[in-house]
């Protein structure tokens, strides 16, 4: 790895809005073929930092300074929607300015390279999540940058793809920074972490591998509330006394004067404690009353098999309180059988009438993003102005969030809004696709614990296992077997 610096921020500030700061004078800078990890919450504007990197976006005050000749590619979190209606060929031809020769050749050979064997005519949005994310990351591969900025690339990925993509950071001879919740993944590779803290909009830097750096945030946390605890205890022993002073006059009272500059020190000394590690409260999902027996049966599936899509017959009975387990490698057709299945449009599916069925999309796409958080939220329930807003907070929704429209939420913060309108819903089945994408890691047991203990019917797809240990599952449908 060089010592030479090709990206620097210099003081750089930066809003989207007047009430919606990001960045206030942040300093750090990245190495020439240095493996870094951009962590904070979400929110926090992690990939609002790509943006200025890639100079999608300009900072209010400050420079952010690239240095000259070094070529910078990202992947994406999503595919835009208006580039879902593209085929493979005309996305990867988007990436390039001018016209690339040959691109047919490159473009088989970086599909390789991220294990994806498509026809290039193929439309976009004809593909899973599993193999949009690797859609993506393609498409900044055959850039070959200097700089490859990675935004939740293991999103959707099964378990044969993170490992794949591993490997590959691992070789990677160039500059890479990642945004990822997968601790395991960033430990892998990551030399490097910066630290954006959503409060004070400043960017920490540290050096070491993911694990390490997370320890030593956890313990320079734990000396300042120790630290704070002590000054607390200091403070307010002084006060006492300032005040006895005080009330005895004479020049007791300069004494007590005295104090109090001494006590005005002692404040300015607190450490301002970063509520960086806040997690969202418990919560729980109430279940549609007066429904059972069975709730869904299914009785064949349509899996892709050879480019090909063929019918298989099952056998899958839901009742209340059943969870279902959908599992099967990246594009063989999970997330479209649960779009059916909450439409009520898959073949040989019987739903019971009446039933209330709830649907937490990969893609958010069944959220509007031209709606406020305060509209999308206020929909789906006649509680209050203040248990609203109870409900909301207990998600780190605050007053600003719940005016800001859904499009311009992070991913994170669209998947936090999703659980707090489904779990005013009170569904007798809750569809759930890849929850766990984009949430930070240390939200996740809170959000098993309220799916686990949801007395309703339930069917999942996660790639997560740690997740999906954490909730009782009684059925498993493994669509690879069929392969």
């Amino acid at each position: 790895m060089s010592n030479e610096t090709i990206i620097k921020f210099s003081d750089v500030s930066f809003a989207w809005e007047a009430k919606r700061p990001i960045l206030d004078e942040a300093n750090f800078s990245i190495r020439r073929g240095s493996k870094i990890t951009l962590m904070g919450q979400n929110g926090a504007g992690k990939s609002t930092i790509f943006s200025l990197i890639m100079g999608d976006s300009e900072p209010d005050s400050g420079s952010v300074n690239i240095s000259h000749n070094v070529t910078i590619a990202t992947a994406k979190q999503i595919i835009l929607r208006e580039d879902l209606s593209l085929t493979i060929r005309e996305f990867f031809e988007k990436c390039f300015v001018k016209k690339v020769y040959n691109i047919e050749v490159k473009i088989d050979e970086v599909l390789k390279i991220v294990n994806l064997h498509l026809k290039q005519d193929r439309i976009v949005k004809s593909l899973s999540g599993g193999q949009q994310a690797r859609l993506l990351l393609a498409s900044a591969l055959i850039q070959n940058p200097d700089v490859l900025l990675l935004d939740e690339p293991t999103n959707n990925l099964d378990k044969a793809g993170i490992e794949h993509l591993t490997q590959f950071i691992i070789k990677y001879p160039k500059t890479c920074v990642v945004i990822s919740h997968d601790a395991d993944f960033l430990n892998s590779f990551t030399e490097g972490v910066l630290y954006l803290d959503i409060f004070s909009k400043k960017v920490e830097q540290y050096t070491g591998d993911y694990f390490s750096v997370v320890e030593e945030i956890r313990v320079r946390l734990e000396k300042e509330r120790m630290k704070n605890s002590r000054l607390e205890k200091d403070i307010s022993h002084r006060k006492e006394q300032a005040n006895f002073f005080a009330q005895k006059g004479g020049h007791l009272r300069d004494v007590s004067s005295k104090m109090w500059k001494t006590i005005e020190k002692l404040e300015e000394e607190k450490v301002d404690v970063r509520r960086e590690d806040k997690t969202i409260r418990d919560f729980t999902i109430q279940a549609q009353e007066d429904i059972g027996g069975v709730l869904l049966e299914l009785n064949s599936v349509t899996i892709v098999k050879n480019h090909k899509f063929v019918d298989k017959k099952v056998e899958v009975r839901l009742g209340k309180r059943d969870r279902l387990l959908l599992i099967g490698p990246n594009g063989i057709g999970k997330t479209t059988l649960l779009e059916k299945l909450a439409s009520g449009h898959a073949k040989s599916e019987h739903i019971k009438e009446g039933l209330q069925i709830s649907y937490y999309r990969q893609d958010f796409s069944n959220l509007d993003f031209n709606e406020t958080v305060y509209q999308t939220i206020s929909k789906v329930t006649s509680a209050s102005e203040q248990n609203l807003r109870s409900h909301a907070a207990g998600f780190l929704i605050d007053s600003e969030i719940l005016k800001t429209k859904i499009g311009l939420l992070s991913e994170g913060q669209k998947g936090l809004v999703a659980f707090a309108k489904i779990s005013l819903q009170k569904p007798g089945l809750i569809i759930l696709d890849e929850p766990t994408n984009h949430i930070n890691f240390r939200h996740i047991p809170v959000i098993a614990k309220a799916i686990n203990e949801f007395e309703g019917a339930i069917i999942l797809v996660s790639h997560m296992s740690d997740f999906v240990e954490k909730i009782k599952i009684d059925q498993t449908l493994d669509l690879g077997k069929f392969l």
